[in-house]
C-alpha cells in the first residue's frame, strides 16, 4: 500500500472534534474532513449552528454540529452527547483564534480548560491540535523560538496576555497529552483570492494608514524598520492539516509564520505605489498616531482598533525551525507577501465597498486634524 493510501484510509477511520467556527481556519478544517472522507463533529454556539449545517452540507461531509460553547461547562453539550464524543473522538482541533476585535478572556481561560478536560476524557485520542498566536512573546525583541514560553515577558493588551495564559495550561497538560501547539503570526487573507472572514491586526491598519485620504498625508507610526510578519490563512490551514498528521509534531510547538519578513515601511510603500501615492519620508511618534487614531473622523477608519499599532514597530523575530523541518518536502510553504499583495489589497478594497466602508472625506476636515495631532 502507498503512503498515501495508508495515510487516506487512517484518515476515514479518523473522528473528529473542530471548535473555532464560524472563523476561517474551523472551516478550512470541515473541508480537510470531507476530502478525506472522515466522520466527527463541529462545535458551534446556537447562534451560527445553521451555518454550520450550511457549510457541511456544502462540503458534503459525514460532520455532525453539536449546539455549545467552548466556555461552558462540558461544552454545554448534554450528558449523552459529551459521553458520545469522549468515548469516539481520536482528533482534536481547538481552533478558536486569540481576536483584535473580540477579546474574551472567558472564551480563552474557561474554553481552553473545558477542552482540555474533554480531551482527557477521549480514550481514543491521538492528537490534540491547539491554535495559539507567536503574540504569547508579548513585549520581547529579538529572536523568539519555538520552545519558549514563560520568559517573564510583559503583554501590551489583553489579547496577548489571554492567549499566554491559554497556552500555560495547554502546555502543562502536554505531559499527558498527545499535543502539537501552532501559533501563526498576524492572519492575512487567502494568497490565491485574498479572501479572509474578517479585517484585523497590523497590516490592516497599515493598509488603512496607505490607502485612507486623510491618513495618506500622515507619516507612518515609528520609523518602519521592524518586521512585520504575517501569513496567509490558507498556508496556516495547509501547514496545521499536514503537521497533525505527522507524528513528529507531537509535544512540539510551531510558528507558523514568514520566515523572511519585510519591514513595516517597505510593506506600506508597496502598497502606496500600487494605488499610485506615496507615503512620507519620516516618521510619526507611537504617541502621536495613537491620538490620530482617536479622532472621530478616523475612528471609522482605523476599525482593526489601534493596539495594532503596537506591532508596527516592534522588532520581534520568530524562527520557526520546528515548521520548515517538519513542513520539508510537503509541499506546503508560507509564500512571499511580495506573490500575493495585489491580490490581498484588491480583496480588501472589494469588500470594504460591497460593505459601504468607504466614504469620501472633506478636505475641509484636515484642518482640524492637524490641530489635534
Amino acid at each position: 500500500m502507498s503512503a498515501n493510501a495508508s495515510t487516506d484510509s487512517s484518515s476515514r477511520d479518523s473522528v473528529y472534534l473542530i471548535t473555532g467556527f464560524p472563523g476561517d481556519l474551523a472551516k478550512r478544517a470541515i473541508a480537510k474532513v470531507a476530502a478525506r472522507g472522515a466522520r466527527g463533529f463541529v462545535l458551534a454556539s446556537a447562534a451560527v449552528s445553521k451555518d454550520a449545517q450550511r457549510s457541511i452540507a456544502r462540503a458534503k461531509t459525514q460532520l455532525e454540529v453539536l449546539s455549545g460553547q467552548v466556555e461552558d461547562m462540558h461544552l454545554g453539550l448534554s450528558g449523552p452527547e459529551y459521553e458520545r464524543v469522549c468515548d469516539r473522538i481520536t482528533d482534536i482541533f481547538h481552533l478558536v483564534a486569540p481576536s483584535y476585535l473580540t477579546t474574551s478572556r472567558r472564551a480563552q481561560d474557561d474554553g481552553t480548560r473545558n477542552i482540555l478536560e474533554l480531551a482527557k476524557e477521549c480514550v481514543q485520542l491521538q492528537r490534540f491540535n491547539y491554535l495559539s498566536s507567536c503574540f504569547v512573546s508579548g513585549d520581547r525583541v529579538g529572536v523568539i523560538a519555538e520552545d519558549e514560553l514563560d520568559r517573564r515577558q510583559g503583554f501590551r493588551n489583553s489579547i496577548e496576555e489571554a492567549a499566554f495564559a491559554s497556552e500555560q495550561q495547554v502546555d502543562r497538560a502536554s505531559a499527558a497529552l498527545p499535543i502539537s501547539i501552532y501559533r501563526p503570526s498576524s492572519l492575512v487573507g487567502d494568497s490565491k483570492t485574498g479572501e479572509i472572514d474578517r479585517f484585523e491586526g497590523p497590516y490592516y491598519l497599515a493598509l488603512q494608514w496607505v490607502s485612507s485620504p486623510i491618513m495618506l498625508a500622515l507619516p507612518l507610526p515609528g520609523d518602519g524598520t521592524a518586521p512585520l510578519n504575517v501569513v496567509p490563512v490558507d498556508f496556516v490551514a495547509e501547514a496545521i492539516w499536514a503537521l497533525s498528521t505527522d507524528p513528529r509534531a507531537l509535544g512540539r510547538t510551531f510558528h507558523l509564520v514568514d520566515p523572511n519578513p519585510m519591514s513595516t515601511r517597505r510593506i506600506c510603500e508597496l502598497m502606496a505605489e500600487k494605488a499610485n501615492r506615496r507615503i512620507p519620508g519620516f516618521s510619526l511618534s507611537a504617541k502621536a498616531a495613537e491620538v490620530v487614531l482617536r479622532l472621530p473622523i478616523l475612528e471609522k477608519l482605523a476599525r482593526p482598533e489601534r493596539t495594532a499599532l503596537n506591532y508596527l514597530n516592534h522588532l520581534a523575530f520568530y524562527n520557526s525551525r520546528n515548521t520548515l523541518e517538519l513542513l520539508e518536502g510537503t509541499g506546503v510553504r508560507c509564500p512571499p507577501l511580495t506573490t500575493y499583495l495585489d491580490i490581498l489589497a484588491s480583496y480588501y478594497q472589494l469588500r470594504q465597498e460591497r460593505e459601504g466602508v468607504v466614504e469620501p472625506i472633506e478636505d475641509a476636515l484636515e484642518p482640524e486634524y492637524e490641530r489635534k495631532v
